[in-house]
């Protein structure tokens, strides 16, 4: 009888495996791979041409001496920050907005969304011009948000809360359909059970909808944070890095001394680095909320 409950335990958890076999070799060949050999590049000299040339800790040891190093992980944690004060608001908002039912949801909605559909290059580059302080619209409107020359880009003081504001322009939309889809998924009984107490649209909101969306937030924001650790393109077209190195973030640094200074290795480094600051990030906000612990919100609910 035992020796039966064991083959057909074996039978059973076969599926299993198979079915997570083709996802778990994408994300070898993707994610592990990758890593791996960029943790064997940082041991060595190369200047991206050629043979690499093994060096050992020679790479490791010459990142406390970087000037530039400390400043970029502050940078790149600082436009963290602001990305996910910026956006998470706004897609909450935005999201429950969009799954009421407003006759012109659809619509603006649609027309709302169309920034997922643009390539990130794109995007910058409409910015740029629009940000430019000679011709584009921040020459206008610079006076009425108190910056006279409407030099958003050009100035350090400015520039980065320029780039959050562009960052959060394209990435909202992603972030507003996880809580619409979210906010759907609530049972409507809830709020006909809230209604039938007297409850307001306020309340509601603050004793349903927000506890409620929970697991959608915690799921956002580790998508929002880890996603501005990130960030390359459209601070590149954006400003360089500047004004200085106002702007530079940790992957931009890395890209500079990579593939403009041509040190591969020690820009292997900086990935590496970049890899573990992320992954200490998501385990974080994962074991402070008490996400890997949670279940389903709708369980016992029809």
């Amino acid at each position: 009888m035992t020796g039966a409950l064991r083959n057909t335990t074996k039978r059973s958890a076969q599926p299993g495996f198979i079915w997570a076999a083709p996802a778990t070799l994408l994300f070898a060949t993707f994610g592990l791979v990758p890593i791996l050999v960029v943790g064997y590049l940082s041991l060595t000299s190369w200047n991206g041409l050629g043979t690499p040339e093994w060096v050992g800790l020679d790479n490791w040891r010459a990142l406390p001496n970087d000037p530039d190093v400390g400043g970029s992980i502050g940078t790149t944690l600082l436009l963290t920050a602001l990305c996910w004060m910026l956006q998470t608001p706004l897609s909450l908002l935005l999201g429950v907005w969009a799954a009421g039912p407003q006759r012109s949801r659809a619509i603006l909605s649609t027309i709302f969304f169309v920034p997922l559909l643009l390539s990130t290059a794109a995007i910058t580059l409409t910015w740029l011009s629009l940000l430019d302080p000679n011709y584009g619209l921040a020459a206008a409107l610079g006076p009425f948000v108190g910056v006279p020359d409407g030099n958003f880009l050009g100035s350090p003081d400015r520039a980065l809360y320029a780039v959050a504001f562009v960052i959060a322009w394209q990435f909202v939309p992603f972030h507003t359909l996880l809580y619409q889809t979210a906010v759907r998924g609530i049972p409507r009984s809830l709020y006909e059970s809230a209604k039938l107490d007297g409850a307001r649209t306020i309340s509601q909101f603050f004793t349903i909808t927000l506890p409620m969306l929970r697991h959608t937030f915690i799921a956002s924001s580790v998508l929002m944070i880890v996603g501005s650790l990130t960030y390359f393109e459209s601070i590149l077209l954006l400003t360089g890095g500047g004004p200085g190195t106002s702007t530079r973030v940790l992957p931009l640094h890395m890209y500079i001394k990579g593939f403009v200074g041509f040190d591969m290795g020690y820009a292997s480094v900086l990935a590496v680095l970049l890899v573990v600051v992320g992954t200490v990030l998501s385990v974080v906000i994962v074991r402070s909320t008490g996400y890997h612990r949670m279940t389903s919100q709708r369980e016992g609910m029809r």
